[in-house]
């Protein structure tokens, strides 16, 4: 041993040492140290990417299968701006035919869904509008502002972007047609009242917001002469002073299958009263809907024209 060596301590001391006994890293250590830094952040970023793929892919899978976030909780969906198609430009909107209840529409499709009734939404054209075979399609009719006597108030059955699909009052019984709503001529409404006829059981049913306000025994349509089934709505209200045996009748919107004509009219299917009892509780009519006086009273005084009618 040296007379320079420490007694006190033999340990070797690394020569990176200082005089505090803190090793200063090498000029290697301190590479290495920034090398794991850079992967490090690589690895989050890499991460980071993977995720937002995923949540991506999650996305357009639950898109795709048609299911919205209200009918499956927890999944993410991508809303997606509908685009509303414009109408085509009619040029003569005069020479087209009125939809009404003396009228023929063969062009207007056919209601493919007759036995289910319209959720209440209705439309009211201010003026005359035309009437579409589908949104952006071939105009086939021109709608006008008024039936009979009545502000014209049609059910909507269907929606498309700027676009509605209502029940019209034309022949053949259960057309269709589709009116823009992309502008002012046309005035939407609601109705919580529906009536539904049960021809078998000679019942009516009077509904609001889905509580039953009346249930009234009726006449139907006799054999041979049979109230048409399928959805319609109440199209009018007429009082007609040439008639004694209802003080009200209300045209629906449709007609008669074996009468093409009735009484002078088109063999539009109504709603009306009788001076005698002994009709209810049977076929007893030529096709319409005949009521006792309380219902007739509540129909003509509470239920509003467009009002959907489901007849079973």
């Amino acid at each position: 041993m040296s007379g320079s060596d420490d007694p006190q301590d033999s340990r070797p001391r690394s020569h990176d040492a200082d005089e505090h006994g803190v090793t200063e890293p090498t000029p290697t250590t301190r590479s290495w140290s920034t090398r794991q830094r850079v992967q490090l952040i690589a690895a989050i970023i890499v991460l980071v990417l993977a995720l937002l793929i995923a949540a991506v892919l999650v996305a357009a899978t639950g898109s795709s299968d048609g299911n919205s976030a209200e009918d499956r909780s927890g999944e993410t969906t991508i809303a997606v701006q509908a685009h509303e198609i414009p109408p085509q430009p009619v040029d003569n909107l005069a020479a087209l035919t009125e939809s009404t209840t003396f009228t023929t529409v063969p062009a207007a499709p056919a209601d493919i869904d007759r036995d289910r009734v319209p959720v209440g939404r209705v439309v009211h054209p201010r003026n005359l509008v035309p009437v579409y075979a589908q949104p952006g399609g071939p105009a086939i009719a021109a709608l006008p502002p008024q039936q009979i006597n009545s502000d014209t108030w049609l059910p909507v059955i269907a929606e498309e972007p700027g676009w509605v699909q209502v029940l019209l009052p034309s022949r053949p019984n259960g057309s269709t047609g589709w009116v823009s709503i992309q502008d002012s001529s046309v005035e939407t409404a609601h109705t919580p009242y529906r009536l539904v006829v049960d021809r078998s059981a000679f019942r009516m049913q009077l509904f609001r917001d889905g509580q039953q306000l009346g249930n009234w025994t009726i006449g139907v349509g006799k054999p041979g002469a049979e109230t048409p089934p399928g959805r319609t709505f109440i199209m009018a209200s007429i009082q007609d002073s040439r008639q004694t045996f209802s003080p009200v009748i209300l045209p629906l919107g449709t007609h008669s299958a074996s009468h093409e004509t009735y009484g002078g009219g088109p063999g539009t299917t109504g709603i009306h009263g009788w001076p005698t009892t002994t009709v209810f509780g049977r076929p007893s009519s030529d096709g319409c809907i005949r009521v006792p006086a309380d219902a007739l009273r509540v129909l003509s005084t509470w239920v509003p024209i467009g009002t959907p009618v489901l007849i079973t």
